[in-house]
């Protein structure tokens, strides 16, 4: 099931229920209980009678919208959804001007935040039918299939049904179980919708989100007793005991882009892991997956290039496969690493102690640098960028480089790191989420330390990027112990590699808090849902 819209009832769904007293609107019509009220009205004699009961209505319906208010939730999902560029309509079986006067009492929503409102004025039959839900779906562009309709009566989902859509009914605490049995889902309130939602609207181009990919973990159970290191948030490789002291650390890792360098990029973002872990990278096997159309010099192109890479790094290619298939638009290829380390010598984020100070290595965004320079050549020509400084990101690839293979040994053997995460996906502010999700501590980080290289700011400014949210590969993150942060930091700078102190490891938790500026004021800290790369990429 996808999703691409949600039609919503309104009485009770985006209003609060009650509003609208049915008890004293069926005695004023002389309505019976259990008739609805629509069909009781159209059944009266043509003329006077009929008119006479529609004023009725209408005169409820107006002290209803006047007095009526948002439900708890609506505006916060409506917002969502349109940050998520989810189609939204209002179906019901109430008349517009009511609706439109409703609607005024919401604070942050408008009735052109909706693609379509249809009330009972449109030339449809109401709600059970099934009619005014296929009308809706056609105006919006979608299939009915793809068109969540949400509401809290018994006719809203029979008539999502009967249109073949998706039902959710809102029970606001209070459940009728014919309805429920009848419905897709069933949820209390409308802040439970957003969790459907996420679950079945197209995900951004880019890793699994983070909070989605701990739920997923956590639903499966993992943990096992021989896994040092399980699958978890912030934790981009495995450590397997394997008897006595010796770990075996593991990797796997696709490669999307970066076509021209892909099989150096295999190798380095899986030796990273390693190193990362405090072992030694050794083996790589990979899978290598070509569109239709390859040449056979391609292939052995990017196999020479893994081999180069792979030895240069200390590592052996042991196995793999190669495939040529529909299934990819452009060359991917999933390299698979392993290393070995002593059991004592195996580097936990969970070892983060409160104190402990964050180093960063070289500059932020060294790989998207590079990436931009590479895959954007003729847009950044044409925002103002020169050839100089595209030579010089396409260089970055290599220097500063995209390899921490060596801070990472050096924090090792000094005995002072803690834990250590390389910045990828998602950039530094991913990176950060990631470690402190990871060691289960919070994060204090003083935005005014972290390095941005000059081409680095160029590039991200003439594509109005933020640097802190694009992908990082080359910068690690150690967490340090605190009486000991000068003296790694004296070592990495005598082997030639840039390091800074840019925060520290706070309480028990989860999250970030930012600071700016010499008093060390509260600041924003961004959240990406999607590399800023992956952004760029849907656009090309």
């Amino acid at each position: 099931m996808l999703i691409r819209g949600v039609l919503f009832d309104f009485d009770g769904t985006l209003t609060e229920p009650g509003a609208l007293d049915f008890p004293a609107l069926r005695q004023a019509l002389g309505c019976p209980e259990g008739r609805p009220v629509l069909e009781f009205i159209e059944a009266l004699p043509a003329g006077e009678q009929r008119s006479a009961a529609r004023a009725i209505l209408d005169e409820f319906e107006r002290r209803s919208a006047e007095n009526s208010r948002p439900n708890r939730g609506a505006e916060e999902l409506l917002d969502y959804l349109r940050r998520r560029n989810v189609k939204v309509g209002i179906l019901s079986r109430n008349s517009l001007r009511s609706i439109l006067r409703a609607l005024e009492n919401f604070r942050g929503t408008q009735p052109g935040d909706f693609t379509v409102i249809l009330s009972r004025d449109d030339p449809f039959v109401p709600k059970p039918s099934p009619e005014g839900i296929r009308a809706a779906a056609a105006r919006m562009g979608i299939a009915p299939a793809n068109l969540l309709v949400v509401g809290d009566f018994l006719f809203d989902i029979q008539a999502g049904r009967s249109a073949g859509a998706p039902t959710v009914y809102l029970t606001n605490g209070d459940p009728d179980p014919r309805t429920a049995m009848l419905a897709d889902f069933t949820v209390a309130r409308l802040e439970e919708v957003r969790d459907l939602l996420r679950l079945y609207t197209p995900l951004p181009t880019g890793k699994l989100p983070n909070d989605l990919l701990a739920d997923f973990i956590e639903e499966l159970g993992w943990n096992r007793a021989d896994l040092l290191v399980p699958p978890g948030m912030g934790e981009d490789a495995a450590a397997v005991a394997l008897g006595g002291e010796e770990v075996l650390v593991l990797k796997s890792d696709p490669i999307t882009f970066a076509t021209d360098a892909i099989g150096y990029y295999a190798v380095v973002v899986g030796a990273n892991d390693i190193a990362v872990c405090g072992a030694v990278p050794r083996w790589l096997l990979s899978a290598l997956l070509f569109p239709p159309d390859t040449c056979a010099a391609d292939v052995r192109r990017t196999m020479h290039a893994l081999e180069q890479a792979a030895r240069a790094h200390g590592m052996r290619i042991c196995g793999g496969h190669t495939e040529i298939t529909d299934a990819v638009r452009r060359p991917v290829v999933v390299a698979q690493a392993a290393g070995a380390v002593a059991r004592a010598g195996l580097i936990e984020k969970k070892n983060m102690r409160t104190g402990d100070r964050i180093l960063l290595t070289k500059g932020i965004a060294v790989e998207g640098t590079s990436i931009l320079a590479r895959e954007f050549p003729a847009l950044l020509r044409e925002l103002g960028a020169g050839e100089e400084l595209l030579d010089r990101c396409r260089a970055m690839l290599h220097d500063p480089g995209i390899s921490v293979l060596r801070e990472a040994r050096i924090a090792a053997e000094s005995g002072t790191a803690t834990a250590m995460h390389d910045v990828t996906e998602g950039g530094l502010a991913t990176a950060l989420e990631e470690l402190s999700a990871a060691g289960g501590r919070r994060l204090r980080v003083f935005r005014d330390r972290i390095p941005v290289l000059p081409e680095t700011r160029r590039l991200c400014e003439l594509l109005a990027i933020d640097p802190l949210g694009l992908i990082g590969s080359g910068s690690l993150l150690i967490a340090c112990a605190r009486g000991r942060c000068d003296e790694l930091l004296a070592s990495l700078r005598a082997s030639g590699i840039d390091a800074c102190c840019i925060g520290e490891v706070l309480e028990t938790g989860r999250g970030i808090e930012a600071l700016s500026g010499e008093g060390g004021s509260p600041a924003l800290w961004p959240h990406f849902e999607a590399d800023e790369l992956a952004r760029l990429f849907r656009k090309k």
